[in-house]
């Protein structure tokens, strides 16, 4: 087809915009000049004009003279009765400048009574119903959050994705889920700005902990946004961080971590904030080196030849604690207020005096685990060391429940820990209920002497040993605990339990496999289960393997093929042998189209699971190793603070000696019966389903004495901020001169 000039294509556009006109491009360089006279002249001149015209770009001359910074231009303009400010004062407020924004708030208000606290619709830059204290607190101006909060603007805190309450059902009515994610997010921007925090609330540092597990709530339920809701918490969660990095001696750090509110007041930690951030997961704010001081300060004490001593020192010491368990008790019994006894109640030797104890018991265990059993009768053991073993057992009970009691039920079961506390508890109370059980038996039924093998599958015997045998595991595994306060195992030791995190996701994907392929082949060889083959010539005989016959042997077939213990002959099919045409030949018959579907069953299995499922878990379980790894420090260092804080809250006398009633002991519960029996003007005795008891305290010159404190850490943040602020300026036109330099020299240099 060939082209012809005089054919005429009028082309239409595709996309709507505004153009200028020949006036209004002049009316806009005149603006953009700054020259006020020329512009009042140029209007006078043209007296129809349209003062609100806009560009492609949705830009008015108002515009322009907000971003001039222009404030005669724009007071001028703002003087024109038919000015539409639009969204200039947002503009205004991005761009710092509270003399435009203040001409503008006013010019609204002129026109409409409290127009100024709507949002904008049908904004180039904002998205429709954003206020102007939003766009403030999002660029962190400091001086503009102040003045219009005094004009009594605020920013409504926006519920989480989960929530399910009238209001969000109205608006997810009224909107789409698209906007309403969006406005939420734009308005945590502003909610988690440094500034805007630390002039709406008076503890910053509790509501950035706050914010951030609000916002981490919201990452894992509304995982379209999972990034942006995090990198909101992590940001919130620094800003903590950088708050206390802001202190400068113990007593600083100590008026912040000895705040209650938002977490209920522990009566035996004097540290509830630092509670609170475990709680929370701020994992930044625990590890940094101002917190670390202070709780190694506390867990040492007065005994700092400990912290200095070998690991092998470290170890006798412990070694040589186990003689003096009986001294210490008489020391807290007799003589509680001593020197001595306050000692042995630092948090460091209740370490000590703990892993000693804990010693014992595994050698206990051990030695009756080791215990002859080929000769034993049935019935519960006679060792002798049971008895010792219910002892310990009850202690360590105790020990849980009184833990339980001080974090409350809700902490206490949120950490692995505690619950495989609960888990070798438990086997060991089973252990001894079958002891009993056992006993009873044979007490009622004789047959004592009987030999094991006439014993019934489920004897009581049988399984108070199999009881003992996992109990026996856990204990030993519990030795792991104490590794986290080292430098060297601790990671690794926190690298295992987040791969045993990993392990459980890629159990419920190699379930799925599991049971399809068990499903299809449970029975597919039924009809050959037990079927012998045998060769006419060498008389060997192969028999059918029981590998797809029934459910049970399915499963099984596939269970060990994932660790490469399933023989390939599983998929075989025998027949046995036919009739032939005499009695010495016989004929033997293939159902190879059913062998071949079991072959390709098992391979499939074998690579789908083996090579694929494996493979992957251990890309995972390897990539979590390096993410620990490279936040060592910041991982380690909150493990290991959780178990100084369990330290700190035990008493001094270890299992099974905590089972003793100590004045140390019992004084907690003589203080709250005391406050619960007569309440105090200061202090309250409390109880609820989360925190159990604890005693509520207002002290006023605490709460004075932090409101000093916090006013200090937010003053030096700021002015850290400021000072990076304009060192990286001063860095920046440092290297604009140095390229510009270049560019002269190479300008002005002859050819």
């Amino acid at each position: 087809m060939e082209f012809d000039p005089d054919v005429i294509v009028k082309r239409k556009s595709s996309v709507i915009v505004t153009r200028l006109q020949k006036a209004e491009k002049e009316f806009f360089e005149l603006v953009d000049i700054g020259n006020v006279s020329d512009v009042s002249h140029f209007l006078q001149k043209n007296s129809n004009f349209n003062i609100n015209a806009v560009d492609f770009q949705g830009v008015t001359a108002l515009h322009i003279a907000v971003r001039n910074r222009n404030i005669a231009m724009v007071e001028y303009l703002l003087s024109s009765p038919d000015i539409d400010p639009g969204d200039t004062h947002l503009h205004a407020i991005a761009e710092n400048e509270p003399k435009i924004v203040n001409l503008i708030l006013n010019k609204l208000n002129q026109l409409t009574s409290g127009l100024e606290y709507v949002g904008v619709t049908q904004s180039a830059d904002f998205p429709d119903d954003t206020t102007p204290l939003v766009i403030a607190a999002q660029c962190g101006h400091f001086e503009l959050i102040d003045y219009l909060r005094k004009r009594h603007h605020n920013i409504p805190r926006p519920h989480l994705p989960s929530c399910n309450c009238y209001e969000c059902k109205s608006e997810r009515e009224r909107s789409d889920l698209l906007t309403i994610e969006k406005m939420r997010l734009f308005t945590y921007k502003a909610i988690t700005n440094p500034a805007y925090i630390c002039q709406t609330v008076d503890d910053p540092i509790l509501e950035a902990f706050n914010l951030s597990y609000e916002l981490s709530q919201a990452a894992n339920f509304d995982k379209e946004f999972y990034h942006e809701y995090k990198g909101l918490s992590e940001s919130v969660s620094g800003f903590a961080t950088d708050l206390i990095d802001c202190a400068r001696t113990f007593d600083e750090v100590e008026v912040i971590l000895k705040q209650s509110t938002g977490f209920a007041i522990s009566s035996k930690f004097m540290y509830p904030r630092l509670l609170f951030a475990l709680h929370y997961k701020q994992r930044s704010f625990v590890a940094h080196p101002n917190v670390q001081q202070l709780i190694k300060a506390k867990w040492i004490e007065d005994w700092y030849d400990w912290k200095i001593k070998s690991s092998w020192a470290q170890f006798g010491h412990v070694i040589l604690r186990i003689g003096l368990l009986p001294v210490i008790l008489v020391i807290i019994l007799f003589a509680p207020n001593s020197k001595w006894s306050k000692w042995f109640q630092s948090p460091v030797n209740k370490f000590i005096s703990s892993v000693a104890s804990s010693l014992i018991f595994l050698l206990l265990v051990f030695l009756q685990s080791n215990s002859d059993k080929s000769e034993q009768f049935r019935g519960a053991p006679n060792t002798g060391i049971q008895m010792i073993l219910s002892i310990y057992i009850v202690s360590y009970t105790w020990a849980a429940i009184r833990l339980c009691l001080i974090h409350g039920p809700k902490r206490f079961f949120s950490k692995r820990w505690y619950w495989f506390e609960a888990v070798m508890i438990s086997l060991f109370v089973l252990t001894f209920i079958y002891w009993i059980t056992a006993a009873i038996d044979v007490r009622t039924n004789g047959q004592l002497q009987l030999e094991r093998k006439y014993w019934n599958k489920y004897d009581p015997t049988l399984i108070a040993e199999g009881m003992f045998c996992l109990a026996t595991i856990t204990a030993f595994l519990k030795l792991m605990y104490i590794y986290q306060l080292d430098y060297n195992l601790g990671p690794l030791q926190l690298s295992l339990g987040k791969m045993i995190y990993d392990v459980q996701k890629f159990i419920a994907l190699f379930l799925i496999i599991l049971i399809a392929f068990t499903v299809g082949t449970c029975k597919l060889y039924q009809y050959y289960d037990g079927m012998v083959q045998t060769d006419d010539q060498s008389k060997i005989k192969t028999q059918q393997v029981s590998s797809f016959v029934d459910l049970k042997s399915a499963l099984k077939t596939f269970f060990w093929a994932l660790f490469c213990m399933t023989p390939m002959e599983s998929a075989d099919v025998i027949i046995e042998n036919l009739p032939g045409e005499s009695d010495y030949k016989s004929v033997i018959n293939h159902h190879t189209f059913t062998e071949i579907i079991g072959y390709i069953s098992l391979s499939v299995y074998m690579f789908i699971a083996v090579i694929v499922i494996l493979n992957m878990l251990i890309a995972c379980m390897s990539n979590t190793l390096t993410r620990v790894t490279e936040n060592m420090i910041v991982e380690w260092t909150f493990g290991r603070t959780e178990v100084y804080i369990d330290f700190m809250l035990t008493t001094a006398l270890p299992p099974p000696f905590n089972i003793i009633p100590t004045s140390i002991g019992i004084r907690p519960i003589i203080d709250y019966l005391k406050i619960l029996l007569k309440p105090q003007k200061d202090k309250r005795a409390r109880w609820d389903i989360t925190h159990c008891f604890f005693i509520e305290s207002s002290e006023t010159e605490k709460d004075h004495q932090f409101s000093i404190v916090m006013s200090q850490l937010v003053q030096r943040y700021f002015r850290k901020k400021k000072k990076e602020a304009d060192e990286n300026d001063i860095e920046r036109l440092r290297k604009e001169i140095v390229e510009l330099r270049t560019v002269l020299r190479d300008a002005l240099s002859p050819d």
